[in-house]
């Protein structure tokens, strides 16, 4: 869920998800959706709308102040058309889509971020603070105070910007 968040380089303006065929290949090369499954571009709306409505979450577990309610919306009207759906197995509860092809590589993603909300690990997922950047990482640290993505790159942006600040 993270990689496909991370499909954009908004610093480098490099998007992989730029095309219909570009979806289909990066969800096969993840074993998420068959090379042959069709993606037009209703599919890539959803796509894109789902790495954009999951940033805007992580970027609210990093003390954004971005509107989660019209990105959980989203969420919603992309899990309803993804045929998201509980299974019971084995005495556990999964999500998983009922969908093939992109839209079940795409219910995938979303199941993940899903089993993630549920099992607590999603709180340690974040989108850094650093507006031209909003890279999806993981907050590994103790306390859970990480910010941005890399603090020898964006940490270091900000403090530098910080530091110019005061003494100006």
């Amino acid at each position: 869920m993270r990689d496909f968040v991370n499909t954009v380089d908004l610093e480098a303006r490099r998007d992989e998800l730029d095309t219909p065929a570009a979806l289909r290949g990066w969800l096969a090369g993840r074993e998420l959706a068959p090379a042959t499954a069709r993606a037009g571009e209703a599919e890539l709306r959803d796509a894109l709308a789902l790495r954009e409505a999951l940033r805007v979450l992580l970027a609210a577990n990093n003390g954004g102040a971005p509107s989660v309610v019209d990105a959980s919306a989203t969420l919603d009207r992309l899990a309803t058309g993804l045929a998201l759906g509980v299974r019971l197995s084995d005495g556990e509860v999964r999500i998983e889509p009922r969908a093939d092809g992109v839209a079940g590589g795409l219910g995938q993603v979303l199941a993940a971020a899903a089993s993630a909300m549920a099992d607590g690990s999603w709180r340690r997922l974040k989108a850094c603070r650093s507006d031209t950047c909003r890279w999806a990482f993981i907050d590994e640290a103790r306390n859970h105070s990480r910010q941005w993505c890399s603090m020898a790159v964006c940490g270091n942006r900000q403090k530098a910007r910080a530091y110019r600040s005061r003494r100006a």
